[in-house]
């Protein structure tokens, strides 16, 4: 049996070769869907849910306390003015009022012997029979019998006033829209009852987020920016002009509270509380760039895009300002310039600097070989 000596170079060859690691295959050419950039003139219209609501919209309750002891109306109640909304226990007013009308009886009879008897004791000083001094006593008694009989006269259409408050009446025309209190509650003055809104002009209430603030204050001043369309109508949207923005977000949701006046509309075509859309026009921006969503990716706190490099067939991460989106389309402001080529999908399996081809359509690719497939069988 033979034994095959080795050069001890080819040994020491063989054995790195088994300890080294291998070379890690090449990274893939990834075929990559693109679109070139272009300036365009952007618009569009920003839509916000709102909700339709009275202009001017009361919390009636009643003037004195007592308890309630019927409500007359119901939300959704459609009312008049002076119409009667709701009635408290009137016995203890009934008995303060009798209290005070007897109290300015008392004042009267006491103010007209304190006049009786000054025009008595003015005569006997006119016959000198009392001094002056006796004469100023019985006047300084009449003023303050006739004080008396003013208070007295004042507390009783006081007491009057209130008898007659126990009744609560709608201060004008509208609609119940809720109800605060039920009967056999006793409630305090000026304790909410129900919610009265009046009939008249109506706004469309929605909610703005705070980094739109500034362009709906903008807007604002421009007519025939603003329109509302009334969901369940079909009907074509209304003007709307901006009333009132909120100077302050709310604590919950960091929204601003933005009211568009609709004008005196019919209440038979706006009903309150019904679902609105308000449609913002925006002003044509021009310069900015259009692209789909799917060629976006987040990348530590910014928006990135993929560039593809022409020459080198590469691609490199490139921040862009985004404006916002109109449907499936991202709208940016900044960072990309006309002529670049920008991947569009793939983009999260993507790396800086890796090489990429464009994608061919397989449809289109095999039409011309189909179509030449075709000739060749017409020329035999």
């Amino acid at each position: 049996m033979r034994h095959l000596l080795l050069p001890a170079a080819v040994v020491a060859a063989l054995a790195l070769s088994a300890c080294s690691k291998p070379e890690p295959a090449p990274e893939p050419v990834r075929a990559v869907r693109t679109m070139t950039v272009g300036a365009d003139a952007v618009g569009g219209v920003q839509e916000y849910a709102g909700e339709v609501r009275a202009r001017t919209e009361s919390r009636l309750g009643f003037r004195v306390g007592g308890k309630l002891v019927r409500r007359a109306v119901d939300p959704g109640t459609a009312v008049k003015a002076g119409q009667v909304l709701a009635q408290l226990d009137p016995q203890d007013l009934r008995l303060s009022q009798d209290a005070a009308r007897a109290a300015l009886v008392a004042a009267q009879v006491n103010h007209d012997q304190a006049l009786a008897d000054f025009k008595r004791y003015k005569d006997l000083r006119d016959q000198e029979f009392i001094s002056s001094a006796e004469l100023e006593r019985r006047e300084t008694a009449l003023k303050a019998a006739r004080a008396q009989w003013d208070q007295a006269r004042a507390q009783a259409s006081v007491q009057g006033n209130q008898a007659a408050y126990a009744t609560l009446v709608a201060d004008n025309n509208g609609v119940i829209t809720g109800v605060d209190a039920e009967p056999g509650m006793v409630v305090g003055s000026g304790a909410p009852v129900v919610r009265l809104a009046h009939d008249g002009p109506r706004d469309v209430v929605f909610s703005v987020p705070e980094d739109k603030v500034a362009l709906v204050k903008a807007l604002a001043a421009q007519p025939g920016r603003f329109k509302v369309r009334l969901w369940g109508t079909g009907g074509q949207p209304m003007a709307a002009t901006i009333r009132e923005i909120a100077a302050a977000a709310d604590p919950v949701t960091r929204t601003f509270l933005v009211k568009a006046d609709i004008g005196n509309v019919a209440t038979q075509q706006i009903q309150l509380g019904q679902t609105a859309t308000v449609l913002v026009e925006l002003p044509k921006t021009v310069g900015v760039s259009k692209l789909p969503l799917s060629a976006l990716k987040e990348e530590q706190g910014r928006t990135v895009v993929w560039v593809v490099d022409r020459s080198s067939m590469t691609v490199k991460p490139q921040p862009v300002l985004l404006a916002g989106a109109e449907g499936n389309e991202a709208v940016i402001s900044g960072g990309l310039a006309a002529g670049q080529m920008v991947v569009t999908a793939g983009v999260h399996v993507l790396n800086p600097g890796q090489k990429v081809k464009l994608y061919v359509d397989p449809g289109a690719a095999s039409a011309p070989t189909t179509a030449a497939a075709a000739t060749a069988v017409s020329i035999k």
